[in-house]
């Protein structure tokens, strides 16, 4: 219960406090596309809330989100375009209903797009899906791509219990694949699907699962999709991971090598294809505390050509995306010494991903 007094005091009512000078902020001389941040729409805000999703992933509550705001933001720290998306617990609440995901899919959708005609040269939007709601999903993403002109799709890293990878959701792979999309990765809570029973794990409950098991699920599901041949099997589309890839970097020897040599599974995989792969089919986020240690595990895989920024905006506040962008204002310089790697981290890298 402290711990959770703590999170709330530090995300929602007092500031960030940071050992870096925030009036520097914005002066590293480049401009910032943010292929990482989120938008809050009051519908989906009361639909949350309505189906038991107030306090999201064991966090305080939902953040406080305007269009206004957001851009006020953009305008601090440099951010030209943000690349928007609805975050975990996605748009999909209540399990079977498809109905119902469908519709708050379609809004959300909708709101975005109309943010992205209103304002064309400073958002854009990954489309939701109402995942795992198959032939929903399909229809949502030719809508969205279609009709909306949405930038790709954004997902989760398991909805309800069905994690990326799984064959049921083949089709869907099966089709961004030959639209040459792109697939925005966000995790959520860890779930178990037994049967008819759907059920949120975290066995550490006193911790929100941002702070660990977001990592976790992302391995989970990346690890799923290499296993079960959905990569291999879906070469043109292009895979975002936020948070530099969560734990999945230093698990890449330990799951292939696991794969075929102990389990024997009928799979092409090795350390070598998995890191072809992320060097040319997969961009990282660096939204969060990447610096100065987890991007260190990202580098043997990827060089800053598939590296992108990241703020995690409004679930990381004004002031924290301001703190951790003047932190990597000092850091970047000191893992990629050339103005060029610099440049194609904030803005050049994601301009080859988004859509006019």
């Amino acid at each position: 219960m402290l711990l959770f007094v703590v999170i709330n005091l530090l995300l929602w009512q007092v500031p960030f406090v940071w050992a870096v000078d925030l009036s520097q902020v914005g002066k590293h001389g480049f401009d910032r596309i943010d292929t990482h941040s989120h938008f809050v729409p009051p519908f989906w805000r009361e639909e949350s809330i309505k189906y038991g999703f107030g306090m999201p992933d064991g966090m305080p509550a939902i953040p406080q989100w305007t269009e206004e705001a957001h851009l006020a933001m953009m305008r601090k720290t440099n951010i030209t375009k943000s690349i928007l998306s609805i975050t975990s617990p996605g748009t999909h609440l209540v399990p079977g209903d498809d109905a119902l995901a469908r519709n708050i899919t379609r809004r959300c959708n909708e709101f975005a797009a109309d943010l992205k005609r209103r304002h064309p040269d400073k958002f854009g939007f990954w489309a939701s899906l109402p995942l795992p709601d198959v032939e929903g999903s399909l229809a949502e993403i030719e809508y969205a791509l279609d009709t909306l002109n949405a930038d790709g799709v954004a997902v989760l890293t398991n909805a309800h219990g069905v994690y990326l990878g799984d064959k049921i959701l083949d089709p869907i792979f099966e089709v961004l694949n030959n639209r040459n999309a792109t697939m925005f990765i966000h995790p959520t809570s860890p779930c178990l699907r037994r049967g008819n029973v759907i059920e949120t794990v975290a066995p550490l409950t006193q911790y929100p699962n941002p702070m660990f098991e977001f990592f976790f699920d992302t391995a989970r599901a990346v690890v799923n999709m290499f296993v079960s041949g959905t990569i291999d099997k879906s070469p043109n589309v292009t895979i975002i991971l936020s948070h530099a890839g969560g734990a999945v970097p230093p698990l890449v020897a330990r799951f292939t090598q696991f794969a075929t040599s102990i389990l024997g599974l009928p799979v092409q995989i090795s350390i070598q294809s998995v890191k072809k792969a992320f060097q040319t089919q997969f961009f990282f986020d660096l939204a969060g505390f990447v610096f100065p240690d987890q991007i260190q595990g990202l580098l043997p895989y990827v060089d800053a050509s598939r590296i992108l920024y990241g703020s995690d905006y409004p679930y990381t506040p004004e002031a924290g995306v301001l703190g951790l962008a003047e932190v990597m204002n000092q850091e970047l310089p000191r893992v990629f010494k050339r103005r060029s790697s610099q440049k194609a981290i904030y803005n050049g890298n994601a301009m080859k991903l988004i859509r006019t």
